[in-house]
């Protein structure tokens, strides 16, 4: 992303004051008018999105990012903003290995990846079809594993809400959503990690267990430990876990002190060392961004108002600032929070909020999913302001 910032501002200020007539073909970039941010759409074709906010999309030099079209997966050069295709057809899973300039994924019951410079290709392993019924995948720092949850025996995890028809509810509904994660949570089915050794193919499976397994991640810094989540109603478990690859060092990072407190949306920090989340004491009432040092224990709290809360928060790769993507009006914020793209600055125990995107205009039952580029200049964040799904990148400074 390094170069972006020679590019003019000529089609910046050309697109201010248009907006009204960019559903058809939405601005390439502008100067967003009520924080003087420059923002960029990185996409071209509709229905092109970012990954989840802690699947890694990006090389490690910053150079390519990888995101999901309706035809696979495209890389695009944050140098040059050219748009290359690397995979074609529905690809599933997908994540980057910052060292080796590979995506992972999964496709047509098989594991693959494909080297984002050379579109090189290589089967890995078959994919078990149980495999699919959970979370992944996580690639660990070293890239030798890939990493995800299951559910054992290919039970089915379909738990539409019992009135959902009749009440008008779609599944991304957040009262719906609410009512499928009750059933699911308590159906208690059995569940298990697994990972895959991306030299020979072998999968390992462990901690087999009866707990929703979901939101599988590896340390940035150490091959062989895992963080993963116990899913569910927040208020109902202690979210938040790491285990060894081997089945040892099963760890709660966070237990609930009270009624209604909910923690999660967990992340590492880029060093390895803390583990962040979204704390609520209680739920819809007090917000923290908390951190958990893994060396000794101790919690590292940053008082969140409730206007700047986000679905999503991330961290930089200096771990100096952290983003957010604001929320909907639905959200558990609301009412009170902003739909905002947010950039924070830790400061005498609270985040200092700057606004970067307005996202008024945005429908929040797509999540926006905040990352930082590896340069830590620009935020990137997927939206559907303008109409279809596109990928954006907001500068971090007011002079990128």
């Amino acid at each position: 992303m390094r170069h972006l910032e020679k590019l003019g501002f000529a089609a910046a200020v050309c697109v201010i004051g248009f907006w009204p007539c960019a559903a058809e073909e939405p601005p390439r970039e502008w100067i967003e008018p009520a924080t003087g941010h420059r923002v960029i759409r990185l996409s071209r074709e509709p229905g092109t999105s970012s990954l989840y906010f802690h699947q890694n999309a990006y090389t490690a030099d910053g150079e390519k990012m990888i995101v999901s079209t309706r035809e696979g997966l495209s890389a695009i050069n944050l140098q040059t903003r050219e748009i290359e295709p690397i995979v074609e057809g529905r690809a599933g899973n997908v994540i980057v290995g910052r060292k080796t300039r590979q995506v992972f994924y999964t496709r047509d019951g098989s594991v693959f990846a494909t080297q984002l410079d050379t579109r090189a290709t290589r089967k890995i392993a078959a994919f078990p079809r149980e495999f699919g019924r959970g979370s992944g995948f996580a690639v660990n720092a070293d890239e030798t594993l890939l990493a995800g949850s299951y559910v054992e025996g290919g039970r089915a995890t379909d738990f539409p809400p019992p009135a959902s028809a009749a009440l008008g509810l779609r599944p991304d509904n957040p009262l719906g959503k609410g009512a499928m994660m009750e059933r699911r949570w308590a159906a208690g089915l059995p569940m298990a990690l697994y990972t895959v050794n991306l030299e020979t193919g072998e999968t390992k499976t462990f901690h087999h267990t009866t707990n929703w397994l979901n939101h599988v991640q590896f340390s940035p810094t150490d091959p062989a430990l895992m963080l993963f989540c116990h899913e569910g109603p927040w208020h109902k478990v202690d979210r938040i876990w790491t285990i060894r690859t081997d089945g040892s060092g099963l760890r709660k990072i966070h237990s609930r002190a009270m009624a209604m407190e909910i923690a999660g949306h967990e992340f590492f920090n880029p060093d390895g060392k803390i583990i962040w989340c979204d704390l609520q004491t209680p739920k819809s009432k007090v917000f923290w961004l908390a951190g958990h040092e893994l060396a000794t224990g101790r919690l590292i709290k940053y008082s969140v108002e409730r206007e700047h809360w986000s679905v999503h928060f991330n961290v930089s790769p200096d771990g100096r600032l952290f983003a957010g993507d604001g929320g909907g009006p639905r959200s558990v914020a609301a009412p009170g929070n902003g739909q905002w793209i947010y950039l924070f600055t830790p400061k005498d125990g609270k985040l200092e909020a700057e606004r970067l995107v307005d996202l008024t205009k945005h429908n929040y039952e797509l999540e926006p999913n905040v990352t930082f580029t590896p340069d830590g200049k620009w935020v990137v964040f997927r939206s559907n302001m303008h109409g279809a799904t596109q990928v954006y990148a907001v500068a971090v400074n007011k002079a990128g």
